[in-house]
């Protein structure tokens, strides 16, 4: 129950993601790279995560760790970029919580017997 719900959470917030770069980005001078370089790769990992394939939420685990990295470093920057980073910084806290939450349980999750 935990892992469906998990692998649920980490597919909607990565498409969240996805949704949000595609906002921030979408009148950017370099827009085309911005979306290749920050929207793309959540938006592909989004679908496998949503259906349980754990090397996309790994992998997403992994990729928000540099999202996480960049909204701090924007919302500190650009004080009118700081909303959309905020919400990146939590976005990505929730991909690497969700993803992580699976192996967590397993790690230190109540035992059985």
């Amino acid at each position: 129950m935990a892992t469906s719900r998990s692998r649920r959470i980490t597919g909607a917030a990565l498409l969240a993601m996805a949704l949000l770069y595609l906002a921030w980005f979408h009148d950017d001078r370099h827009a085309t790279a911005a979306l290749l370089v920050f929207a793309l790769p959540p938006l592909l990992l989004a679908l496998p995560a949503w259906r349980g394939g754990r090397r996309a939420a790994f992998w997403g685990g992994v990729l928000a760790l540099f999202w996480f990295s960049h909204g701090v470093m924007v919302a500190y920057t650009r004080p009118a970029e700081a909303a959309f980073a905020w919400a990146g910084i939590l976005l990505s806290l929730l991909v690497i919580g969700a993803a992580s939450w699976p192996g967590l349980h397993a790690r230190f999750g109540r035992r059985r017997g």
